[in-house]
C-alpha cells in the first residue's frame, strides 16, 4: 500500500465519523471524485497547448556542431585534388521569425484558447453531474432510513400484540392459532426490516462510491427536517429552460465548440494566403588536410566566422485541392456542430419538461398521500382500540395496521420524491442543489 493511499483511506475513515449533509456530500465529491479529476487534468493539458500555441510568435533558435572525416582522394585547399585525410569542424547558431503565414498563428491561439473555454465548461458539466447523482443517492438513503424505521415501527406493533396474545391465551381468552398467526405476522415484520436494512446498506455504498471513500462503514448522513414541507408555486418550464439556456455548462461548452468551428473555416482559408519568414544566423568552422599546412584552430574560427540573414516567402499556388477541401471539411464541421448545439438546447428543454412534470405530479401524490396516511392512522387507531376491547378480530386489525404502514410508506417516499424533484427544478435554474 503506497503512502498517498494509506493517507487517502485514513481520511476517508476520519472523515466517516461524522454525520453527512448534503452539501458536505457534494463538496467531498467535487474534491475527491476521480471523473472530475480527469476533467480536471483535460483542462490542464488544453492550458498547456494554450501556452504552446501562444509561444508560437517567439522566434526558433538553435545550435548545431559538427566533426567530419575525410579519406583518399580528395580536394585540397589549393583546388587541386589529391590523396590527402582531411577534418573539418564546423560550429553554427541559427534562427528563424515567421512574420506572416496567413494569420495561422493567430487563428491557432483563438482554436486553443476556444478548446480550453470548452473544457472548462464540460468540467462544469461534470460537477452538475455529479452534484445530481450525489442529491439523488442521498434522497434514496434518507428514503430507505424512513422505510426502515416503518418496518421497525410495524415490528414494535406486532411485537406488543404477541405479547398481548400469548397473555390472553393463559387465560382462555385467544387461541393457540391466533397467537400462531400474529407470531406469523411478527416474523414476516422483521423480515421487512432485514431487506429494509439491505436496501439501505446498498444505498449508503452507492453514495459512498460516488464519494470514493474506502468504504461504506461507519458512514451515515443528517437526515434534514421535511416536516411539513410548504408547497411552492412551480415556475413552468419554458421560463425554466429561458434561464438554464443562458447559465448551463452543456449549452456553453457547445457554443464554444460552436466558435471553434467558425474559427477552424478561417484558419482552414489562411492555407490559400503566402508565408513569409526571416531567418539568420553565425557559423565557422575549422579545418586541416594531411600533407599541407593550415593555420591553428583559433585563428581558423576567427577568419572563417560569417554571418547570414535571409528571407523566405513561400505562395501556395497549386496544392492538389488539398486547401480546397479542408475548407470544406472546416465548413461541414461547423454545421455539425449547430446541430449538435441545436440537440444539446433540445435534449436540455427536454429534460427540464420532464423534471416540470415530474415534480407536478409528486407534488400532486405529495398532497393525495399526506391525505391517505392521516386517515389511515385514525383507521388504525380505530381499529386497535375496537380489538383490544375486543370488538374486533385479529385479522381486521392486522389489515387496519397495513394500510397504516403502507399509506405512511407512501407519504415517505412522494415526501423525499416532491423535495428531490422541486430542488431539481431550481438547480435547473443555476441554484445550488441542497435541502
Amino acid at each position: 500500500m503506497t503512502a498517498a493511499l494509506a493517507l487517502g483511506i485514513a481520511a476517508g475513515a476520519q472523515a466517516q465519523e461524522r454525520a453527512w449533509t448534503l452539501a458536505q456530500c457534494i463538496d467531498y465529491a467535487l474534491e475527491n471524485n476521480l471523473s472530475i479529476k480527469q476533467s480536471e487534468l483535460n483542462v490542464e493539458q488544453k492550458e498547456i497547448s494554450l501556452n504552446t500555441a501562444e509561444n508560437s510568435r517567439l522566434p526558433g533558435v538553435s545550435s548545431s556542431a559538427g566533426q567530419n572525416f575525410s579519406f583518399g582522394r580528395g580536394l585540397t585547399a589549393d583546388n587541386t585534388y589529391a590523396n590527402t585525410n582531411t577534418t573539418s569542424t564546423s560550429f553554427g547558431i541559427g534562427a528563424d521569425v515567421p512574420v506572416f503565414n496567413g494569420y495561422r498563428i493567430k487563428h491557432n491561439i483563438e482554436l486553443t484558447k476556444l478548446d480550453l473555454a470548452a473544457a472548462t465548461a464540460d468540467l462544469d458539466k461534470a460537477k452538475d453531474d455529479i452534484r445530481v447523482a450525489v442529491a439523488q443517492a442521498y434522497v434514496q438513503i434518507l428514503y430507505n432510513m424512513e422505510i426502515l424505521d416503518v418496518a421497525r415501527n410495524q415490528v414494535e406493533i406486532d411485537s406488543l400484540q404477541v405479547v398481548r396474545l400469548s397473555e390472553m391465551a393463559a387465560n382462555g381468552k385467544a387461541s393457540r392459532a391466533e397467537v400462531s398467526a400474529q407470531e406469523a405476522t411478527l416474523a414476516q415484520s422483521r423480515l421487512s426490516v432485514t431487506r429494509a436494512e439491505n436496501n439501505l446498506s446498498l444505498a449508503i455504498l452507492d453514495l459512498t462510491q460516488l464519494l470514493e471513500l474506502p468504504s461504506p462503514e461507519g458512514f451515515h448522513v443528517v437526515r434534514p427536517s421535511v416536516e411539513g414541507i410548504e408547497y411552492s408555486m412551480l415556475m413552468n418550464p419554458e421560463a425554466i429552460y429561458a434561464e438554464a439556456v443562458r447559465t448551463k455548462p452543456s449549452i456553453k461548452a457547445e457554443e464554444l465548440r460552436l466558435e471553434q468551428a467558425l474559427t477552424n473555416i478561417d484558419l482552414a482559408r489562411s492555407s490559400f494566403l503566402p508565408s513569409i519568414s526571416l531567418s539568420g544566423g553565425l557559423n565557422t568552422n575549422y579545418y586541416t588536410s594531411s600533407g599541407f599546412a593550415h593555420a591553428g584552430f583559433l585563428d581558423q574560427v576567427k577568419n572563417n566566422f560569417s554571418q547570414y540573414v535571409g528571407m523566405n516567402l513561400s505562395i501556395p499556388i497549386f496544392t492538389r485541392f488539398s486547401n480546397r477541401n479542408q475548407v470544406k471539411n472546416a465548413r461541414l464541421s461547423f454545421d455539425a456542430q449547430e446541430i449538435a448545439l441545436d440537440n444539446t438546447k433540445k435534449s436540455l428543454y427536454k429534460e427540464i419538461q420532464q423534471a416540470y412534470y415530474n415534480a407536478v405530479a409528486s407534488q400532486a401524490k405529495y398532497r393525495s398521500s399526506e391525505t391517505a396516511a392521516a386517515s389511515a392512522e385514525d383507521a388504525f387507531e380505530l381499529a386497535q382500540a375496537m380489538y383490544e376491547n375486543g370488538k374486533s378480530s385479529i385479522t381486521e386489525f392486522n389489515e387496519a395496521k397495513a394500510r397504516y404502514l403502507s399509506a405512511a410508506s407512501d407519504l415517505v417516499q412522494s415526501r423525499y420524491e416532491y423535495l428531490y424533484q422541486s430542488k431539481i427544478l431550481d438547480f435547473y435554474r443555476g441554484l445550488d442543489l441542497n435541502f
